[in-house]
């Protein structure tokens, strides 16, 4: 499973210098120092509700309680009588959540910003391993990449609404990196898709892959937390699940709200409605669900499993119907395998040009301040903020300000699909390139037979 080639290379990972690793080591262990620092310090200069609100946290918690206390009114219950903000998880999740309220809200609140550090730092030393890297450059390569995506504006933004994003993230690749041997791969990836439904398109990967065992242990593991809920919670349960409440996009909010960084949100703020937007994005979906997936598969069947697995997490982001700016988390793995594909490129030029890449998604997704406000602070920032957003809206308005962008705000407000587009079109070309050697490849073999 664990592949000794890059996205774009053979060549062997320069990482395995161990001299270049000890100096890996020593930049990374700075970087990840100054990036705790400096959060400590915002922590200690600044009220946890401007820092840590825990906003999703408290709607995750007051969702789990309807569903202790009043379950037939947990798809209808709005958080503080706001009609824009509802439960939109599944009955299972609510299970969940249900036990999170043992915790006061703040000890809680610090105990999920904790373990979604952990899980980002996990998950970028699974990518790295995935990648080939050993010794002292994994290490010092995952503290780099840690301290500096621990900085992006979806990071600070998971970790300021008290969001499960990064947790989910690290569940995914840990258990999808596991040997094919392993008997319970996949029921990780299941479980995550009984609590979000994105996740739902890695068991499609599994399939289109070959890997019929996992797959089916992944299906099987979200069966099993529909039938919990349905045991637990049945009329909540006929309500998302039978009723199709999992499929009304609507329910998050408006679609076209800036921080809907996907596709529909994307065509919904052109299109100038949601019911205009709907039909567009659902050709476009098609499309980009069925080249993504065909170029995760030829990444994984060139043993460039690591790069195939976050293809499809790309394709996923790009396809849902919601993909709000703090799910682009995934871009923290991504960097690992564009940084590898960099180290192993086989000439200067090469090189460069994919660290050139690696810098501009971290500029592109990073937790700017937001400067050409007068009263921008140093938290809570982001490109996307630039253009302005429609507070807490639901439901549809032509009066929305998403409707009504113009100039540098139509790139600014789009800017994390419009990057994801970019980085899918690497994706699609280097796919492309992968499958035209293979194919000259067996020519060549064929020819040499028949000679």
């Amino acid at each position: 499973m664990r592949a000794e080639v890059g996205l774009a290379s053979r060549r062997p990972a320069g990482g395995r210098d161990e001299a270049r690793g000890r100096v890996l080591l020593v930049v990374g262990a700075a970087v990840a120092a100054v990036a705790a620092a400096a959060y400590l310090a915002a922590l200690a200069t600044h009220p946890s509700s401007v820092l840590l609100k825990g906003f999703d946290l408290q709607v995750y918690l007051d969702g789990g309680q309807q569903a202790l206390h009043h379950p037939a009114n947990l798809y209808s219950w709005h958080y503080e009588n706001d009609l824009g903000i509802q439960f939109t998880y599944t009955p299972f999740a609510a299970l969940l959540f249900a036990v999170g309220s043992l915790l006061p809200f703040r000890a809680l609140m610090d105990l999920v910003v904790l373990v979604s550090t952990v899980a980002l730092a996990a998950t970028i030393w699974i990518a790295f391993r995935e990648l080939g890297w050993r010794g002292t450059a994994r290490t010092g390569a995952t503290l780099l990449l840690t301290g500096l995506a621990f900085w992006t504006e979806p990071v600070q933004r998971g970790l300021y609404l008290g969001q499960i994003e990064l947790v989910l993230m690290a569940l995914v690749v840990w258990d999808l990196c596991q040997p094919d041997r392993r008997r319970l791969k996949g029921a990780a990836t299941g479980i995550a898709a009984g609590i979000k439904l994105v996740p739902l398109l890695f068991i499609v990967y599994l399939v289109v892959t070959r890997r019929f065992r996992q797959a089916a242990v992944a299906a099987g593991a979200f069966a099993v937390t529909v039938i919990i809920g349905f045991a637990v919670l049945p009329k909540p349960s006929v309500t998302w699940w039978l009723d199709g409440d999992f499929f009304q996009a609507g329910r998050t909010g408006f679609v076209g709200d800036q921080e809907n960084q996907s596709l529909n949100g994307l065509l919904t703020r052109l299109a100038g409605s949601v019911a205009h937007g709907q039909p567009l994005w659902l050709a476009a979906a098609v499309i980009v669900a069925v080249l993504g997936l065909a170029a995760a598969v030829i990444l994984h069947q060139s043993g460039r499993t690591f790069a195939g697995l976050m293809a499809c997490a790309l394709t996923a982001l790009l396809i849902s119907p919601i993909s709000w700016d703090h799910h682009w988390v995934w871009i923290a793995p991504g960097l690992a395998v564009i940084i590898d594909a960099g180290v192993r490129a086989a000439s200067v030029g090469a090189r460069a040009l994919w660290l050139a890449l690696a810098a501009a998604v971290l500029a592109v997704y990073g937790a700017w301040p937001d400067f050409w406000k007068r009263s921008a602070g140093l938290l809570q920032g982001g490109l996307i903020n630039y253009a302005p957003a429609s507070p807490f809206a639901h439901g549809d308005n032509p009066k929305y300000v998403e409707y009504h962008w113009h100039g540098l705000q139509l790139i600014a407000g789009n800017l994390y699909l419009l990057a994801g587009l970019g980085l899918f079109v690497v994706v699609c070309v280097t796919a492309i390139r992968l499958a035209h050697e293979r194919g000259g490849v067996a020519r060549a073999l064929l020819a040499k037979a028949r000679a």
